[in-house]
């Protein structure tokens, strides 16, 4: 099966948010993902379809107060697709969009308990989003990519 990568619309917002807190598990995300991003970031956001259904989105932005960086803000792919590299595929779209726009780095946090996002024993930053709001924060350099 063939992923087709596109931008996301703001027609795919009823869809991811009727999935989203399903796909994290019943952990209730759909506040996390306002419906702004299917609007106002859809040059730097991506669907992922599978035989005409969507099946995963990245929505992130150009940052307008650090020239040169990008922010991811939210992935998503359906549990039936993941371990397809379908992940990989959002990232490196969206990798491509943002150095091709100037970008040389690219961050994103999460919570500690998305541990199917944590690779390679990154650190938890204690206290990053106020109390209890710990938070596991990535950096990508895009320089020489």
């Amino acid at each position: 099966m063939t992923s087709q990568i596109r931008q996301l619309s703001t027609a795919d917002y009823p869809f991811v948010i009727s999935v989203i807190d399903e796909w994290w598990g019943g952990r209730q995300m759909a506040d996390k993902l306002p419906r702004l991003f299917f609007e106002h970031f859809t040059d730097t956001s991506f669907a992922a379809e599978r035989d005409g259904k969507l099946v995963g989105f990245l929505a992130g932005f150009i940052s307008q107060s650090r020239p040169g960086e990008a922010y991811i803000h939210f992935v998503g792919v359906d549990p039936a697709q993941r371990g397809s590299g379908l992940g990989r595929l959002l990232y490196e779209t969206f990798f491509q969009a943002a150095q091709a726009r100037g970008c040389v780095l690219v961050r994103a946090v999460t919570s500690p308990v998305n541990r199917g996002s944590q690779v390679g024993g990154v650190p938890i930053s204690s206290g990053y989003d106020g109390p209890s709001g710990d938070r596991v924060r990535f950096i990508r350099s895009l320089r020489g990519a």
